[in-house]
């Protein structure tokens, strides 16, 4: 098969970048989303797009560093699923990390739900190491609009930026 190759551009995630239907997001994915956004108006989070020449959004992902804990957590990584192993999380990864020592910070954490393994090995490979587990909930909407409530352990992993 041949290699397409496009240059990526990271920037911040905009409300006009959402839509319905935008990767295939649920109403409430998006409602969090655009409460997210308006974080970053207050400076409490960065949310990020990485972006095809089109200009179209195909990764995103937040930074938030509100935490009680104060390090900085790495949430809602999301690649277009068709477009899984391109290298795209990686550089939406490391432009969130950058983000982080802009601010003169030097941790950052992020947690996966435990029955994920695939997200473990990217996090693995980038530098994040395995510091617990926490339970964690959340909820998924479904295309008919049904909530359903998941609890599971979430591996929380840790990298210094440094």
């Amino acid at each position: 098969m041949p290699e397409v190759v496009l240059p990526l551009t990271v920037r911040d995630l905009t409300a006009e970048d959402l839509y319905p239907g935008f990767a295939g997001w649920t109403k409430t994915y998006l409602e969090g989303t655009l409460e997210a956004l308006d974080r970053a108006k207050r400076g409490e989070v960065d949310f990020l797009a990485v972006c095809p020449p089109s200009g179209i959004p195909v990764a995103t992902g937040g930074v938030d560093y509100a935490k009680p804990s104060g390090i900085p957590v790495l949430w809602q990584l999301s690649v277009d699923a068709a477009l899984h192993s391109c290298g795209i999380g990686t550089v939406l990864i490391q432009a969130l990390e950058q983000r982080i020592r802009g601010r003169g910070l030097t941790l950052a954490e992020l947690g996966f739900d435990e029955n994920r393994s695939r997200p473990r090995t990217l996090y693995e490979r980038l530098g994040y190491v395995v510091t617990g587990r926490e339970p964690g909930a959340w909820d998924e909407e479904a295309p008919d609009g049904t909530v359903t409530r998941y609890e599971t352990m979430i591996t929380v992993m840790r990298k210094s930026l440094a």
